[in-house]
C-alpha cells in the first residue's frame, strides 16, 4: 500500500505534518482522504463524517501545538483523519475490531485524544473545563472544541456555551463544523439560523474583505476585536446568537480550503477569551457517492471504493429496527393517537418509514434525548400515545426525564430502546447494557424484552393498549427469521412469561433475545443427557412470580441469562425473589460483569463476557454436575 502514497506514510505525528509546505499539505489531505476510503471499504466505519473533516483536522494539527494544546472532538464520527495524523496510520486498519483501536476518541488510546467522544454535545463543556484548568494553573495551553451542527442541537452544548461565555478571560475556541447534517438531515430552528448566517450575502462579502486585511495587519485585528459585535450586528441586522452568549463569532469559512483555514486559525490563535469559528463543510467530501447520499454513507458497511457499490450482506431475517418501523406505521394507521418521536435517528431506528407516509405524526427533535422524552410526556398528557425511540446507550441521558416526566405522572409513553445489549464495533460508549438495571428501579414502569420479531410486534401493540409507561428494549441486528409481517396483533398479558421447554434437571431462565442462544444450548444439553426446563420471562418488570415459583419449587439449580449488566440486573432480581421466598435454589447468572466491554463483533463480545451459546451450555452441564 505504501507505494500508492507519496506523503501519507511520512507523517507519523503532528510534528511531521508541520514540516509540509502548503502545497504538500494539500496533497497529503488528498492521500489521507483516499486512505480513509480504502480502509473503510473493507473495514466499515463512520465514513462520510470523517471525509468532511479531513482538511479541518489537518489544519488544526498544522497550527496548534498538540498534544500540549488540546482538541476535543464532538462527536468521534469525524475523527478518522485526526487519528491517522496522530500516529495511528497502520493501527487504523484495525479500527473497531477486537483488540484494535476504537472508532471514537479514547483518552486511554492516545495522548492526542484529549477527551472521549462517543456521545454528542459534550465538547464545549469538557473543553471549557480544560481551558479553565489551564487558566487557574497559569498555563498557556490552547483548547479547541470541534462540534458538529448536529451535536450543537443538544442542550448540553448550550449549557457549555452559556457557562463559558460568562468567563471572559478563559481562552477557548469552539469550532462549529457545519454541514447541515447529523446522521440524517439536520432539523430544527438552529439549522435554519445557521443556514441564514452562512448564506448572508452582505455578511459574507464583508467577512471576505475583513479577513483579507486581518491576515496581514495585526493592528486591524485588534481593532476588529474591539468593534466586532457592533459591526456584525449592523451587517446581520440582528444580534448574533453566539455573540449574545459572549462568544466572539468568526466566519463562516470554507472548511475544505486549507489555505483559508490555516490563515484563519493562525489569525485567531492569540485572540483571548471565548470565541467561535463557523466552518462550512460537506459531509462525505471528496467521494461522490458519499456526497450524494450522506445519510446512507454515514456508516455504509463494506463497499467497492472504485465504483461506490455497497456490498450488501446476503438476504436474511429482518432487522429489529425495521420490525419496529413497519409495525409503528401499522399502529399509526390503526390508531390516530399514535405518533413517533426520535432524537436525530429516524433512519437508524427506521422511524423514517412512518416519517415518509405520515410526516405530520413523526418528530425528529434533534440530538436531545431528555427533550425527546419530556416532549413525548407532553404529547401523552394531551391525549396522544407517543412511541419514543432512543438507542439504549443514549436513553441514559434522559434518566431523570423518564422518572419525573413520564413514570411519576403515569403517562402512556412507549419508550422503545433500540440497540439494547452489546452492539459490537461501536464499542464501550454505545453498548446498551445498563437499561434493565437502571430502569428496573423505577416504580410503575413496565419493561419488556422480546425474544424475536413477532414478540416485538406484539409488545408494541400491548404497549399501545396498556395506558401506562411502557419500555421495550431490543438489540441491534437481525432477528430469528420468524414470520411477522401481516400477522395478527396479540395483546400479551403484562408481567407474564412462558415455559418454552420442560425438563427435570436444571431450570434455565432468560430474558430477551439472549434466550435464543440459550435455547440452542438447552437443546445441546439434552443431547448430552441433561434435561433443561427453559423459562422466557419476557418482562424484566414486573417479573412473572408464578413462573419463578414453579421453577423454584421444581429445581435446585437455576441458570439465568441476560444481555445486560449483572449488577442490579434480571439475574439478581430472580435470585432476590428466591431468597425472599425461602426457596432452596442456587442461582448462577450469566451476563455482563462489572467491567467495561470494548469493541468487537457481538459474537466475540458475548463469548468474552461468558453468555454465548457455548458458555450457557457449560453452565447448564456444570449445574447438572456434568
Amino acid at each position: 500500500m505504501a507505494e500508492n502514497f507519496e506523503l501519507l506514510h511520512t507523517v507519523s505525528s503532528p510534528r511531521d505534518l508541520k514540516k509540509l509546505s502548503p502545497e504538500e499539505l494539500r496533497r497529503y489531505c488528498d492521500e489521507l482522504r483516499r486512505y480513509i476510503i480504502d480502509q473503510c471499504a473493507v473495514n466499515p466505519g463512520h465514513l462520510a463524517s470523517s471525509l468532511g473533516a479531513v482538511e479541518l483536522a489537518a489544519a488544526l494539527h498544522y497550527v496548534y501545538d498538540t498534544p500540549e494544546d488540546k482538541i476535543v472532538w464532538d462527536v468521534g464520527h469525524q475523527t478518522y483523519a485526526h487519528k491517522i495524523i496522530t500516529g495511528r496510520c497502520e493501527a487504523f486498519r484495525t479500527k473497531r475490531r477486537l483488540g484494535g483501536i476504537s472508532g471514537f476518541p479514547r483518552m486511554a488510546e492516545s495522548e492526542y485524544d484529549a477527551f472521549g467522544g462517543g456521545h454528542a454535545s459534550v465538547s464545549i463543556s469538557a473543553a471549557f473545563g480544560m481551558a479553565k484548568a489551564a487558566e487557574l494553573r497559569g498555563e498557556r495551553r490552547k483548547v479547541v472544541a470541534v462540534i458538529g451542527d448536529g451535536s450543537m442541537t443538544g442542550g448540553l452544548a448550550f449549557e457549555g456555551l452559556n457557562n463559558a461565555g460568562a468567563s471572559k478571560r478563559t481562552d477557548l475556541l469552539v469550532i462549529l463544523n457545519d454541514n447541515h447534517m447529523a446522521i440524517d438531515q439536520a432539523t430544527g430552528a438552529l439549522k435554519n439560523y445557521l443556514l441564514k448566517i452562512s448564506t448572508s450575502v452582505h455578511y459574507n462579502r464583508f467577512k471576505q474583505r475583513l479577513w483579507g486585511l486581518l491576515s496581514h495587519t495585526p493592528r486591524l485585528l485588534r481593532l476588529c476585536q474591539q468593534a466586532g459585535n457592533a459591526v456584525k450586528q449592523g451587517v446581520l441586522n440582528k444580534s448574533n446568537l453566539f455573540e449574545s452568549l459572549n462568544f466572539r463569532y468568526f466566519g463562516p469559512v470554507d472548511g475544505h480550503n486549507l489555505g483559508e483555514l490555516v490563515r484563519t486559525l493562525r489569525a485567531m490563535h492569540d485572540i483571548e477569551g471565548p470565541k467561535l469559528l463557523h466552518v462550512m463543510t460537506v459531509k462525505g467530501k471528496g467521494y461522490l457517492p458519499a456526497e450524494h447520499d450522506q445519510s446512507v454513507w454515514h456508516a455504509p458497511g463494506c463497499f467497492n471504493p472504485d465504483t461506490g457499490e455497497r456490498i450488501a450482506p446476503k438476504g436474511g431475517p429482518a432487522r429489529y429496527q425495521d420490525v419496529f418501523g413497519e409495525t409503528l406505521l401499522e399502529l399509526a394507521r390503526l390508531d390516530a393517537r399514535v405518533v413517533g418521536v426520535t432524537p436525530a435517528m429516524p433512519s437508524g431506528c427506521s422511524m423514517n418509514i412512518l416519517m415518509r407516509e405520515m410526516p405530520d405524526r413523526c418528530f425528529d427533535v434533534g440530538i436531545a434525548e431528555g427533550h425527546a422524552v419530556t416532549f413525548s410526556a407532553g404529547l401523552a398528557a394531551a391525549g396522544m400515545v407517543p412511541f419514543c425511540n432512543i438507542y439504549s446507550t443514549f436513553m441514559q441521558r434522559a434518566y431523570d426525564n423518564v422518572i419525573h416526566d413520564v413514570a411519576i405522572q403515569d403517562l402512556p409513553v412507549v419508550m422503545c430502546l433500540d440497540r439494547g445489549g452489546l452492539v459490537g464495533e461501536d464499542g464501550v460508549t454505545h453498548h446498551g447494557v445498563f437499561d434493565m438495571a437502571a430502569f428496573g428501579a423505577v416504580p410503575g414502569l413496565v419493561i419488556a424484552a422480546p425474544m424475536n420479531e413477532p414478540e416485538l410486534r406484539d409488545l408494541m401493540y400491548t404497549a399501545l393498549r396498556s395506558g401506562h409507561p411502557f419500555m421495550i428494549r431490543y438489540p441491534r441486528g437481525c432477528g430469528e427469521g420468524l414470520p411477522w409481517r401481516g400477522e395478527a396483533f396479540r395483546e400479551l398479558p403484562v408481567g407474564r412469561g412462558r415455559r418454552l421447554r420442560d425438563g427435570s434437571d436444571v431450570a434455565l431462565v432468560t430474558v430477551g433475545t439472549a434466550g435464543n442462544a440459550a435455547a440452542r444450548a438447552a437443546e445441546r444439553a439434552a443431547e448430552a443427557g441433561v434435561s433443561v426446563a427453559h423459562y422466557d420471562l419476557r418482562f424484566v418488570k414486573p417479573l412473572d412470580e408464578a413462573l419463578l415459583d414453579e421453577a423454584g419449587r421444581r429445581f435446585r439449580r437455576v441458570v439465568t441469562v441476560e444481555d445486560g449488566c449483572l449488577r442490579g440486573g434480571v439475574g439478581e432480581a430472580v435470585a432476590a425473589f428466591f431468597n425472599a421466598g425461602g426457596y432452596d435454589v442456587r442461582v448462577r447468572s450469566l451476563g455482563i460483569g462489572d467491567e467495561w466491554v470494548e469493541h468487537g463483533t457481538p459474537a466475540q463480545l458475548q463469548a468474552l463476557c461468558g453468555y454465548d451459546e457455548e458458555a450457557v451450555l457449560r453452565a447448564l452441564l456444570a449445574a447438572a454436575g456434568k
